[in-house]
């Protein structure tokens, strides 16, 4: 929440007038997806499945330190795109219009250890309606991190960028956790919940069903090559949640993108709506391959301004919304991703720290003098 608005110069009537921008831009797309949409997407799916079984294959021999090197980044490519660009924007309904009940957000499961359910409510009800509204958005610091300076300081967040590498090393169980809102689930009264204690129990279902897959039946399978399937497993796993982690750091966290306070989206209008995820998101430059190995959430920006629109078409609409961002006079936070990497870790390393001057909340009519 900075002191100056960065929307401030917009009137009311040019943020509606943006939001039909908008939805003219969504409408255009909507009604031009079709059968190579469709291929897209069963072609992602085919080469996925074909690369981690091949990858499982290779690891049957692990214990030869070739077939470990193989194997081991195979599967970890693998786990990344099941992850990325097949699960999350399947689970968002991106390609629910196709009717395939095999692709269809109510039916598909991801290699994770959140349960597919669990997470479309805590994401696609709460983070994309929510975006970056403290408080009210979990996945804004994942509720273990200070993440404004008007957020109270506690000696706890010198702690907070430790506490950020371990949850990107075990990414997925983090997400399952803030799924199910421990912090706020953990007291007594709460655990016995029976609709908590429901949730709870498909978590350590799905926990048990990834864990028996991944580090008993494949690593059993391999004989001799056991604890080399087991150590190829566990370092895929690694690998799947330290990206994805890197990748949503850099869509919400980086200098530039904005927060907000909760009093601040009473009586959002739809135009307000879209203007709150164009300056609470951000996005990575790059290659045609990176966007596909972060899910085309490098169109971070696009994907929360659509988040239904199928993900391979966030490179045609980034051009149009680009282009509105200029109009209006607003920033289009982007970067590779070393830099966005690096401006996320910076945020984290700076809001550990208490305030170096208390912030001064000025009345408002101050705070439009100073914005004109």
């Amino acid at each position: 929440m900075t002191a100056i608005d960065p929307t401030a110069h917009l009137t009311a009537e040019q943020i509606e007038e943006l939001g039909r921008a908008l939805d003219a831009i969504r409408d255009k797309v909507i009604a031009g997806r079709g059968e190579e949409d469709a291929a897209y997407i069963r072609n992602v799916i085919s080469a996925q499945r074909k690369l981690e079984l091949v990858s499982r294959g290779v690891l049957l021999f692990s214990i030869f330190p070739p077939a470990w090197l193989i194997g081991t980044a195979g599967l970890s490519v693998a786990k990344i795109m099941d992850n990325m660009e097949i699960g999350h924007n399947i689970l968002h309904g991106q390609w629910d219009w196709m009717r395939d009940p095999k692709i269809h957000s109510t039916t598909w499961e991801w290699d994770h250890v959140s349960p597919s359910e669990q997470w479309k409510h805590s994401h696609n009800e709460l983070h994309h309606t929510y975006t970056n509204v403290i408080g009210k958005d979990n996945d804004l610091g994942y509720g273990i991190m200070r993440v404004d300076e008007d957020q109270k300081w506690h000696p706890l967040h010198l702690g907070q960028p430790l506490w950020n590498f371990i949850n990107a090393c075990f990414f997925e169980y983090g997400i399952a956790a803030y799924d199910l809102e421990l912090g706020k689930n953990l007291p007594k009264d709460r655990r016995t919940n029976p609709e908590f204690r429901a949730r709870a129990k498909a978590v350590g279902r799905k926990i048990r069903k990834q864990v028996l897959k991944d580090y008993v039946i494949h690593p059993l399978l391999s004989g001799p090559s056991f604890l080399t399937t087991l150590a190829a497993t566990f370092t895929a796993n690694l690998v799947r949640n330290i990206w994805s982690h890197s990748v949503i750091m850099c869509g919400h966290f980086p200098e530039g993108v904005q927060v907000f306070e909760r009093r601040s989206i009473d009586g959002e209008t739809r135009g307000q709506w879209y203007l709150r995820q164009m300056m609470g998101s951000a996005n990575i430059s790059g290659s045609k391959a990176m966007h596909f190995m972060t899910g085309n959430l490098s169109h971070q920006i696009e994907h929360h301004l659509f988040p239904d629109l199928p993900s391979n078409r966030y490179a045609e609409v980034a051009v149009e919304v680009r282009a509105l961002f200029e109009k209006y006079e607003l920033e289009y936070v982007t970067g590779p991703l070393p830099k966005q990497v690096f401006s996320a870790w910076q945020k984290v390393f700076r809001l550990s720290l208490p305030n170096k001057k208390p912030t001064v909340k000025m009345p408002d009519h101050e705070q439009e003098l100073v914005a004109t």
